[in-house]
């Protein structure tokens, strides 16, 4: 049975290709996977998870197309920009703590990074994934534009690298405050410049809804491990193709 719900076709095409029907309803469950979030407090409720489930089962339900979706709501994702650049902001204030740790900022830089990639290349290896799907794996832990040109430059599969991106980040989110206390992680720079190492934007979000300090170098860490892992995964994959 097909899901699409029947409405007048003259009438849904109209109404589907309009910008302000997608923005609205995307804010609306953005919104809505907040509040849920902020009232349930458990780190499984996730906004980006639960605001991705609603979407895309609207989109399965109404029979639109991704493409119709992001063209209509190309204006959010024209504000990622902006967004990543105020990150800085918050990190300024903190300009003189971040002088303080730049040694260990690029010991723990350099560790998450190559863990991220060997981790995730490995573990793929060992369950007997395909080359193309262990190029796609290597870039998951940074955020989706690099990690698509990196996907893409190593002969990966982009759209897929784009999924596992974003299951890094929700995973992240969700896992990273549980472990760090269990690690008994205290300081929240320290916390921060890790779940942003680990889970680049998504993780940053839920950095911020600790504290501004958390967000700030959960930033820096996305930030960074975005420039290294653009230049160490080319140089491995050309390692490796020797071996």
């Amino acid at each position: 049975m097909n899901p699409q719900i029947h409405l007048p076709t003259s009438l849904w095409q109209a109404v589907e290709t309009s910008p302000l029907l997608w923005l609205t309803l995307t804010l609306l469950v953005t919104l809505g996977a907040r509040w849920i979030s902020s009232h349930t407090r458990s780190p499984c409720a996730n906004p980006v998870l639960l605001s991705i489930v609603a979407v895309g089962s609207l989109l399965v339900l109404t029979g639109t197309p991704y493409d119709t979706y992001f063209g209509a709501t190309r204006f959010i994702h024209f504000l990622l920009g902006p967004a990543t650049v105020a990150l800085a902001v918050p990190l300024y204030n903190r300009v003189s703590k971040l002088r303080t740790m730049r040694g260990p900022i690029a010991i723990a830089l350099i560790a998450g990074s190559l863990t991220a990639v060997l981790s995730a290349v490995g573990l793929g290896a060992l369950l007997g994934a395909s080359e193309p799907a262990l190029r796609s794996l290597a870039p998951k832990s940074v955020t989706t534009p690099i990690a698509m040109g990196v996907s893409e430059k190593i002969s990966g599969l982009p759209p897929l690298t784009a999924v596992l991106v974003i299951l890094t980040g929700i995973i992240g989110a969700i896992i990273a405050d549980p472990l760090l206390d269990l690690l008994k992680v205290r300081d929240q720079s320290t916390r921060g410049f890790a779940i942003g190492v680990a889970s680049h934007g998504i993780g940053t979000a839920r950095a911020f809804e600790n504290s501004e300090e958390a967000g700030a170098f959960s930033g820096l860490g996305m930030g960074l491990n975005g420039i290294l892992t653009a230049i160490l995964i080319p140089i491995l994959a050309k390692l490796l193709g020797k071996i």
